[in-house]
């Protein structure tokens, strides 16, 4: 839902069932208390708000700092299980202490050392990797191995078996995302071990998944029914790269391709249906041109961007912060913000969209338009 209304403030309403205190209104709460009840006129404000009052806050987490503790803890913390993962959740500063970047999101920086594996196992959660750095590390998701280079978007939905594997003599790190928050907090979650290595410790340079799937507008016959997550194991820089590019050379040719002036973007699709490419999370790619401004917007749900090349900044809620390659930053449910290229300006953005929009709680606003 896209709105061109003024974003509601909470004003100061008299509230005519707020009754005078009396030993009868204690005894009455009393009651409610010992059996486990709470009034509605007590809560209204805070169940029912004027507008979305998240409790998480925006904040930006510097690569400069993520990395080095990262890699610390590879000398520190071995792979294998129990841990499972060597990978450090990013934790929203209004959430408590809990390693949610929001109350629907997970984000973690992983980090796998020279030659190492990460044994095999399978979850519930949908999740995804994003390379910002490195190569030379294969994830194997139900058996077919899945290279993963620098701008690659990978997925593992739901109840995958999926492990990983070094093959070189350098560490790599990389961002996940995954629904754990959402699921956590609607009791959904199941979780298995799988093999303690790996299934496939070939490394081929595209998966079985790409060689299928990945020739533009063309779907294999031997598929035709729909997935419920996108059949695609990895989408390929060279491909979003292009894509972007394009649509800049198309705008400057006069041409509708971009979404705003000087702003190119993309979003990463289930080829099955057209739609995202999980259930939970929406994916896409932003480049901006040097010195290019975006809208400020408002949206319900929770949005993540990861820095991929070039530097910028972004004003969030009135605070501007400038990024630089692999800063990270959550948007909290209806916070302003907005994007600014110093150079060219290149960001991944994860978001819990397709449960806003399956739910018909989207809503958009945008200032200055008629969108």
């Amino acid at each position: 839902m896209t709105t061109t209304e003024e974003p509601l403030e909470h004003g100061d309403i008299e509230n005519a069932m707020q009754p005078e205190d009396t030993p009868e209104l204690r005894e009455l709460y009393a009651g409610f208390e010992a059996n486990h009840m709470v009034p509605l006129w007590t809560q209204i404000d805070d169940l029912m708000p004027m507008h979305p009052a998240p409790k998480a806050v925006p904040h930006v987490w510097k690569w400069s700092s993520l990395y080095p503790l990262a890699k610390r803890s590879g000398d520190l913390v071995p792979v294998g299980r129990g841990g499972e993962r060597r990978a450090i959740g990013l934790a929203n500063p209004g959430l408590g202490g809990r390693a949610y970047v929001s109350p629907t999101l997970w984000a973690a920086i992983q980090y796998l050392g020279p030659k190492e594996t990460a044994p095999e196992h399978r979850h519930a959660q949908n999740a995804f990797r994003f390379v910002v750095e490195g190569e030379g590390v294969w994830t194997v998701v139900n058996g077919d191995p899945v290279r993963m280079s620098r701008g690659d978007f990978l997925l593992t939905p739901g109840w995958n078996f999926h492990g990983h594997h070094n093959e070189t003599d350098k560490p790599m790190a990389w961002i996940d995302g995954l629904d754990i928050p959402f699921s956590y907090q609607n009791d959904v979650g199941f979780f298995e071990f799988g093999s303690e290595r790996v299934t496939d410790y070939a490394t081929p340079n595209y998966s079985r998944g790409e060689r299928l799937w990945c020739h533009p507008g063309l779907r294999p016959l031997s598929v035709l029914q729909n997935t419920v997550s996108s059949p695609i194991g990895a989408y390929r820089w060279e491909f979003t790269d292009r894509a972007l590019t394009e649509q800049l050379l198309l705008e400057e040719e006069g041409q509708p391709a971009t979404v705003e002036q000087s702003h190119a973007a993309v979003r990463y699709v289930n080829p099955t249906t057209g739609g995202d490419v999980m259930p939970t999370i929406r994916a896409e790619f932003h480049r901006l041109r040097a010195g290019a401004v975006t809208a400020t917007r408002r949206e319900v749900g929770s949005t993540v961007f990861q820095v991929f090349e070039g530097s910028g900044s972004v004003v969030i809620d009135g605070t501007e912060q400038q990024l630089e390659i692999g800063d990270m930053f959550v948007i909290p449910s209806w916070v302003p913000w907005s994007l600014q290229g110093d150079t060219q300006f290149d960001l991944f953005r994860f978001s819990d969209a397709p449960i806003m929009e399956r739910l018909h709680f989207d809503r958009t606003y945008i200032e200055g338009t008629d969108r």
